[in-house]
């Protein structure tokens, strides 16, 4: 028992140190599968007044306060807020915002996913259970452009989304791949699904969100078209 506390205790400290770990982690990868592992783990975390986040749909796994401890770290000018790590409230409209691009159409094709697979493993005579398809290989990339063609005038133009941008980027929820933002470690573990995607695709957002989403996919189509068709070989097409 005692391996498993010490295990336990490194694993807790790395959360600490790191803030976010991958799945993939050999600590990690142990502790999803060692049940004894994972409740030290949060035992460990209780103790300090923290709680462990994780969910299948992300990548990775973080820590967050336990509800009672919120008020005593935070006080009432921090539990008043709108969020507890400082970020204006045009940062939180754009985390909002690209939490919707990213999170709610990876979310419906990893359930798409799932569920073909399920239906794959009927005709198999022997079935075995699949994991959920990983955020990388899931998870939609957002065009710099597009999101400050769509978002730009309501989120402050280019110099205030660009700083923005980078508040995020700092604390996990983002990362830039070029001219593309993808998910970071936290955009799918400190958002809280089940509260926030009823009232994006029931409100105003949704509608602006689809209209968006339809513009980038038929500016990718006629982009497709566009491109020429490759040449086949003399032997199929004649002579040139």
């Amino acid at each position: 028992m005692s391996e498993t506390l010490d295990e336990a205790g490194l694993l807790a400290a790395e959360l600490l140190a790191r803030r976010w770990l991958p799945r993939k982690h050999p600590r990690v990868r142990r502790a999803l599968i060692d049940a004894d592992l994972w409740q030290a783990l949060q035992d460990r975390l209780a103790q300090v007044g923290l709680r462990l986040v994780d969910n299948i749909h992300a990548d990775h796994i973080s820590v967050a306060l336990v509800r009672p401890a919120e008020y005593a770290v935070f006080g009432e000018a921090g539990m008043n807020a709108n969020n507890n790590i400082d970020l204006p409230r045009d940062a939180i409209s754009l985390l909002v915002v690209l939490w919707s691009l990213i999170v709610l159409p990876k979310r419906e094709r990893q359930s798409a996913r799932a569920a073909g697979d399920d239906g794959q493993q009927q005709d198999e005579m022997f079935q075995t259970d699949k994991p959920m398809p990983s955020a990388a290989e899931v998870s939609p990339l957002v065009s710099y452009k597009s999101l400050l063609a769509d978002f730009g005038n309501q989120l402050g133009k280019k110099t205030r989304m660009d700083t923005n941008l980078r508040r995020l980027e700092a604390h996990g929820f983002i990362v830039r791949r070029g001219v593309d933002i993808a998910e970071g470690p936290l955009l799918d573990l400190l958002l809280d699904y089940d509260a926030l995607a009823p009232r994006i695709l029931d409100g105003a957002l949704g509608e602006v969100l689809a209209r968006a989403t339809a513009r980038e996919e038929a500016a990718g189509a006629d982009a497709d078209q566009s491109e020429p068709a490759p040449l086949k070989p003399a032997d199929e097409e004649g002579e040139f």
